[in-house]
């Protein structure tokens, strides 16, 4: 079993990798293989709907000048998917936003090609919109027919400093047992 999880902060060793690297450790102490991708700078833009995708059919996206196909390949060959943002405005930042809208473009126009895969969002905040980065992620989730882990309160940390997450003790915890819970699920569902 693989799960690639995907950084949206430009910080590849931030609060939100941070946290990311909880739910990790736990998906690896039960065996599963897991992967780590920084998106920042590596998506040139959100979709541009020129709907090149519904024609194609071919499982990427007709924008081939960053790393979005690389990113779709990625979450094809894996059984389960982590999102990891950071909310600056009471939301998603710009790049995970831009992953989540061209990869759901071209996943629900490829015969929903992320069905049935597990998905876990990892929020990290300085103090509010953590909930609607949560919600945001998890909605790119259940359209694309995924199935979503709970943990034991929403699956966010919060900080300010690059570090700062590491003092919540109740994120790490929250993390930690979305880990547990993601590979039980990702368990029951690959017997």
């Amino acid at each position: 079993m693989k799960v690639v999880a995907f950084n949206g902060s430009p910080h590849e060793e931030g609060n939100t990798a941070i946290l990311i690297k909880h739910v990790l450790g736990k998906l690896e102490l039960e065996g599963i293989d897991c992967e780590l991708i920084n998106v920042f700078g590596k998506i040139s833009s959100g979709c541009s709907a020129c709907y090149k995708c519904s024609k194609n059919m071919n499982k990427h996206c007709a924008i081939e000048k960053d790393k979005l196909n690389y990113f779709l390949d990625k979450m094809v060959e894996a059984d389960g998917i982590i999102i990891g943002s950071p909310t600056y405005f009471a939301t998603l930042n710009a790049e995970t936003k831009a992953l989540l809208d061209r990869t759901g473009f071209v996943a629900k126009r490829n015969d929903s090609m992320l069905r049935r895969k597990v998905g876990a969002a990892v929020v990290a905040v300085r103090r509010a919109g953590a909930l609607n980065a949560f919600q945001a992620i998890n909605n790119f989730f259940l359209i694309n027919e995924m199935i979503v882990p709970g943990s034991i309160y929403w699956n966010l940390g919060m900080g300010k400093e690059i570090g700062d997450v590491k003092r919540d003790k109740e994120g790490i915890m929250i993390m930690e047992k979305l880990g547990e819970n993601m590979a039980w699920l990702l368990k029951k569902l690959n017997t």
